[in-house]
């Protein structure tokens, strides 16, 4: 799947990940002014697991239900 790959700054110098798909824009409930773009219209495997490199567990079933996948506030990763 393609998406686009957004973050953000949290504590400790980590930061938080939000995937949409390719286009889309990041949906209400998620919109946030800090959130800056990281990269557009990168292929992952929405099948896996998680997203190691973005903290984001359960990729496909997140943007199934909320149409978008974030990264988990214990899975933040460093700068």
């Amino acid at each position: 799947m393609l998406v686009d790959i957004y973050r953000r700054p949290e504590n400790g110098g980590k930061f938080s990940h939000l995937a949409v798909p390719e286009g889309q824009p990041i949906p209400e409930e998620a919109t946030n002014t800090d959130w800056v773009g990281e990269a557009a219209g990168i292929e992952l495997d929405e099948a896996l697991d998680h997203w190691d490199r973005y903290g984001i567990e359960h990729p496909g079933d997140q943007l199934q239900r909320k149409g978008y996948a974030i990264t988990s506030l214990d899975k933040t990763t460093p700068a």
